[in-house]
């Protein structure tokens, strides 16, 4: 890597829109009272104050500290999270319920340290917002589980519109960039959600700037289709601080435009792709077919 690599300078179009102080306070009003993570704040989303100022969120659930070691990712990482708090449902379910939300998204750290990966507690909170919000549309973004079938099933029975796991990069940076994922696993962890209920949408994210080429994406692209997957984003990485991954490269609006009809062309229906796009971005558009 160059110097010129390492301090790549950052592109106007990456420049995220600010929304109205107002709106802004009122959601993290509401997420500080109840002491609720979101990945927002813990993955300092460039979205996060266009989404507040929407009156949106995506709530993090199991803690703040990830299991996992991913060289992208803004989270905390260690070995010893957290236990699980008992009251985190009931307050996820009242923040939805006071922010009026019909679509909400619901992601995780990695907790590797339970016996079910958190599989469970996904489903518990997903009953919660529920009871407090009925008729609620649920979206799950959840980590791979280690590819274990029984996590995958437990959390498909509880009957998400739409099922999300992140591919984020190509076959040839999976290494580099998600420690202690793998390509082909995510891939099944998919394909098993595909199988069990064909009601739900598959979707996944990849992420570009890690020096990943035109070719590798449609590689991957074609890879996720081929096991049911038919929603995708496609986002800029954009590197958290100096400890994290730098950026290869800044890909144009108008490449990502190109990203999107290879992903169209595929027979990918529902796309996002775009500089700021990440896996959750006006998610119930994404899902409800809306034009981006």
């Amino acid at each position: 890597m160059t110097n010129s690599q390492a301090s790549l300078r950052l592109p106007d179009w990456l420049r995220p829109s600010i929304g109205t102080t107002e709106d802004i306070s009122a959601v993290q009003q509401i997420i500080k009272q109840r002491q609720i993570h979101t990945i927002c704040e813990e993955g300092r989303c460039p979205n996060r104050a266009e989404c507040y100022a929407q009156r949106t969120a995506t709530f993090l659930l199991m803690g703040a500290t990830c299991t996992r070691a991913c060289a992208f990712c803004q989270v905390d990482k260690g070995h010893a999270p957290m236990p699980l708090d008992p009251e985190e449902p009931q307050r996820v379910a009242e923040a939805v319920a006071l922010l009026g939300l019909d679509y909400v998204v619901l992601t995780s750290v990695a907790r590797d340290d339970l016996a079910d990966q958190g599989a469970g507690w996904f489903v518990r909170v997903m009953a919660a917002v529920r009871a407090e919000r009925p008729g609620v549309l649920l979206e799950v973004l959840t980590p791979d589980f280690r590819g274990d079938r029984t996590c995958i099933e437990t959390v498909v029975a509880a009957q998400p519109v739409c099922y999300n796991h992140n591919l984020e990069t190509v076959e040839r940076l999976q290494g580099r960039v998600r420690r202690g994922a793998k390509y082909g696993r995510s891939l099944s962890v998919l394909a098993t959600v595909a199988r069990l209920d064909p009601r739900i949408l598959v979707k996944s994210g990849l992420m570009v700037g890690h020096g990943e080429t035109v070719a590798e994406i449609e590689t991957a692209l074609r890879d996720l289709y081929s096991v049911g997957c038919r929603a995708v984003t496609l986002g800029q990485y954009l590197r958290p601080s100096l400890a994290h991954l730098p950026v290869e490269k800044y890909w144009t609006p108008e490449e990502f435009g190109m990203l999107a009809a290879i992903a169209r062309s595929i027979g990918f229906a529902q796309v996002r792709s775009g500089p700021l796009v990440r896996s959750s971005y006006h998610a119930h558009g994404l899902y409800s077919g809306q034009p981006s």
